[in-house]
């Protein structure tokens, strides 16, 4: 990696690696003023999860689902569309996982867990495909319309709960033949639910960047969301690259909820509100500066917060909503990075002009 290179790849994270860092320092001072000691909470939160091997399992496992549903957000975002709806496409994803887990028990493993696979990303995509056709060809604003696809998958899901799929609140469970659960590796993780899904999660990662940066099509995606006009000045169409984005969002975040319904859970409960993994994956996203790798790695941060938050009010006597402000605060930071981002320029430049005073 030559100078030039090497300055470039420290520009890029240091945006996120501040914000993280200011996330905890906000978080620091907050305790403080209500009297808690954030050294003791912050090794609550951190020492017990890295140090057992059950709840690094968990983290892994949360961390699945937030890399999906991170790289859900990129690939549309990169193309000029903000997908909202990417609660309701993974519940897309874990409704049809679990009815057809419950439809076909005596399909064998092998074809049966490929097969909901496939259907369930499907289910994922074409949901969000409708916010997609809209956007494109009638220039519907999509934040309005994934916010509200959210909310009719949302209730729907309920629906078919209690009355058809289910009985009460929530379904039965799949079989074995219908579920991505490994014994080895549940075993090495003592008993944690971590399941295939990690493998899936990553193999994504490494398509998701070789599709962006080494082919046509992913060229043109992010042609179309950095300059439409322009893309389309060059002979791109962006009305087809537009649905094809959020055709890929909506199957990757139903992929997540496939993990969900046959890994995590097995079966389907009655929501009182929209998963959070939809909306964490916009941050995890975000701090991940839109890289597969940045993805992966703030998904298991995120895990980490959410999985230690659990420890802070009996080891340090912190108040586990208190992980949630310090989550609140990395994404503001981020939000605000245009701020740290120009703070930074700033100072290089007064670097460069004082080395050419020097000269």
């Amino acid at each position: 990696m030559n100078q030039s290179k090497s300055s470039r790849f420290i520009d890029k994270i240091s945006v996120p690696i501040i914000s993280i860092l200011c996330g905890f320092l906000l978080g620091a001072l907050i305790m403080l003023f209500f009297g808690y000691n954030p050294i003791a909470a912050y090794n609550a939160m951190i020492m017990p999860v890295i140090t057992n091997p059950y709840f690094i399992g968990e983290v892994l496992r949360q961390a699945t689902v937030l890399t999906l549903t991170g790289l859900a957000f990129n690939i549309a975002y990169q193309s000029g569309f903000f997908n909202i709806g990417l609660s309701g496409q993974l519940v897309a994803g874990w409704l049809t996982s679990v009815a057809i887990g419950l439809a076909f028990p005596d399909i064998p493993r092998i074809i049966m867990v490929p097969l909901i696979l496939v259907l369930g990303t499907l289910a994922g995509a074409l949901y969000a495909s409708i916010a997609g056709v809209l956007r494109a060809y009638l220039g519907t604003n999509e934040v309005v319309v994934t916010i509200m696809l959210n909310y009719i998958m949302l209730y729907t899901t309920n629906y078919l709960i209690r009355e058809v799929l289910g009985t009460g609140n929530q379904t039965e469970k799949v079989g074995d033949n219908a579920s991505l659960a490994l014994g080895w590796l549940t075993t090495l993780t003592s008993g944690s639910r971590i399941n295939i899904g990690i493998f899936i999660a990553i193999a994504m990662v490494l398509l998701y960047g070789f599709v962006m940066k080494n082919t046509t099509t992913g060229f043109e995606l992010r042609s179309v969301g950095l300059n439409k006009d322009a893309a389309v000045y060059a002979g791109i169409n962006a009305e087809k690259n537009i649905v094809l984005a959020i055709f890929i969002s909506g199957a990757l975040a139903g992929l997540a909820g496939v993990i969900h319904g046959i890994g995590t859970f097995g079966n389907l409960y009655t929501l009182n509100s929209l998963p959070s993994e939809g909306f964490n994956g916009i941050a995890v996203g975000l701090l991940g500066m839109g890289t597969p790798l940045g993805t992966f790695l703030a998904s298991l941060l995120f895990g980490l917060l959410n999985i230690g938050a659990s420890f802070m009010p009996t080891r340090a006597g912190v108040p586990d909503e208190l992980a949630s402000v310090i989550t609140a605060a990395i994404i503001f930071f981020i939000g605000s990075s245009y701020i740290i981002r120009y703070g930074l320029d700033k100072l290089k430049n007064r670097k460069v002009k004082q080395a050419g005073g020097d000269k």
